[in-house]
């Protein structure tokens, strides 16, 4: 078997080593292990809702080597985005500035690469750096040693990448791919005697969800159990929710719903698909569905290839965890899992994200530090993946600019929560006119309260998260909670200053 290939738990069956071996050290000693300068590797999904990883309480897969990530490291509960969109997160993450200072509002900007990013301090600083997969910003990476990115968003099969400038076309399933080519960097190009950061940024599990050949007859014959609120008719909230263009009823195509194979697929690539969806597609056909039955149908089709999406990227993050063991970087790498924000899956009858509800909202983020974080431990402070550039540089003794918006999550991850760590976060979005037709809002969201202005229809809401957790009924203008929303305004308010927030 290729080395590279073996998953972390071949790896660790065949040399006998435990996973929890490490937890069990003596804490002065683990301390004393830890690296000053730890290396980085920063393994980023795309659309991966954290309902749909097995340690936040996934109902409808399982992901052992995601999982693993917790279990020897901490896991996020309340990590949240800024702009719950593909290029904004990504800008937001490189930079530590909510979009309307990095100017990467929505989709459509040209990512600005001549800023100041973490990469680019981190390099400064000695660190061999490389980014690899999805960039998805246009403009040519900066601040890297080595990159290797897709054309835009990419397709799941055979794609061409851009090496350092060079278009290099590649055969077979894109997130084995960008697998690949992390470990050969990783293995072939990093320097030893410097530390690293590698971005590996997949493109799974985005629409429209090719499974890879490894999972196409995955949860075969499965019933994905649905979300309570697959058919919510939005009757509690406002316009923006009843005018939205994300529904399973209504809006997933023939291509997401496989009932077309994919373009670009090779012929044996081909022959493989069909052998898995033609059956499938004909019994639909023959069964003649309507109402809320195609509605199920339309939810289990589209649930199950994303989740075959998301085993690809299980896979991946196997095989990377196996190659630091097995290459002995393992003790020294600081490894985190995220998403560039989360996903619906069914929830309120919809797919995509963008909105400030908490499916979109919340974004998986594990972190595993040998050494220095416990392991299983579960931190619940409010954070974003505004602070994740601050948490970086101070991770390798580099000074964070002044002008960064963000906060360092060391302490946290060392166990400690600053007395005047914060209590609110700050969300915006503003990609619309645009696909989905999610209108364009801004909002303040605590502990317990949400308050979101969908400013262009000059409406508001507002939810109280304990007593409603899957936000069905605005409470906006309800008497009784009359001093809390405008407590939540105020703090808004302050929010949109400190962050510099024109109108």
């Amino acid at each position: 078997m290729n080395p590279a290939r073996r998953t972390r738990r071949e790896f660790l069956s065949a040399t006998g080593r435990s996973v929890v071996g490490a937890a069990l050290l003596p804490l002065a000693l683990r301390e004393r292990q830890a690296p000053r300068r730890p290396n980085i590797l920063f393994i980023m999904a795309d659309d991966h809702g954290a309902q749909a990883i097995g340690c936040y309480g996934s109902r409808v897969n399982q992901t052992p080597h995601i999982d693993c990530l917790a279990r020897e490291g901490m896991r996020f509960s309340n990590c949240f985005c800024t702009n719950a969109i593909c290029a904004p997160s990504r800008a937001v993450i490189l930079t530590g500035k909510h979009s309307h200072i990095n100017g990467q509002r929505t989709n459509a900007e040209t990512f600005d690469g001549a800023q100041v990013t973490f990469p680019k301090l981190l390099r400064d600083a000695g660190y061999r750096t490389a980014l690899i997969g999805k960039w998805h910003l246009k403009s040519d990476p900066t601040g890297f040693d080595h990159w290797e990115v897709l054309v835009g968003q990419g397709p799941y099969y055979n794609p061409t990448m851009i090496r350092n400038g060079e278009r290099i076309p590649h055969e077979g399933y894109t997130t084995d791919i960008i697998t690949d080519l992390a470990i050969d960097w990783l293995r072939q190009q990093r320097d030893p005697r410097r530390p690293f950061l590698l971005l590996c940024h997949h493109k799974a599990p985005h629409r429209n969800w090719q499974p890879g050949p490894a999972h196409l007859t995955l949860y075969e014959d499965v019933t994905i159990p649905e979300p309570p609120t697959l058919f919510d008719d939005w009757s509690g909230r406002g316009r923006a929710a009843k005018a939205q263009e994300m529904t399973i009823a209504g809006h997933l195509t023939d291509a997401d719903l496989k009932l077309t194979p994919p373009a670009g697929l090779n012929a044996e690539q081909l022959a493989r698909w069909n052998a898995a969806y033609e059956p499938r597609n004909a019994a639909f056909r023959r069964a003649g569905l309507t109402g809320r039955e195609l509605v199920r149908w339309k939810y289990q089709r589209f649930v199950k290839d994303y989740l075959r999406c998301v085993a690809a990227v299980d896979d991946s993050v196997g095989r990377l965890l196996a190659f630091l063991d097995e290459s002995g970087l393992s003790r020294d790498t600081l490894v985190v899992y995220t998403s560039d924000q989360g996903w619906f899956l069914g929830e309120h009858g919809w797919y995509d994200k963008r909105w400030m509800y908490e499916e979109s909202l919340r974004m998986p983020l594990l972190v595993r530090w040998p050494g220095v974080v416990p392991a299983g431990a579960v931190n619940h402070d409010l954070c974003q993946n505004l602070d994740f550039a601050q948490t970086f540089l101070e991770l390798a003794d580099v000074p964070a600019p002044p002008d960064m918006q963000g906060r360092s999550l060391v302490p946290l991850l060392k166990g400690h929560t600053p007395a005047d760590w914060r209590s609110s976060i700050y969300y915006h979005y503003y990609e619309h006119p645009a696909e989905h037709n999610v209108a364009r809002h801004y909002g303040v969201r605590t502990g317990r309260y949400k308050l979101i202005h969908f400013y262009q229809l000059e409406e508001w809401e507002l939810y109280d998260l304990e007593k409603d957790p899957d936000e069905l009924r605005s409470v906006y203008g309800d008497p009784d909670y009359a001093a809390i929303t405008a407590a939540l305004k105020d703090e808004l308010e302050r929010l949109r200053r400190m962050y510099a927030v024109g109108d």
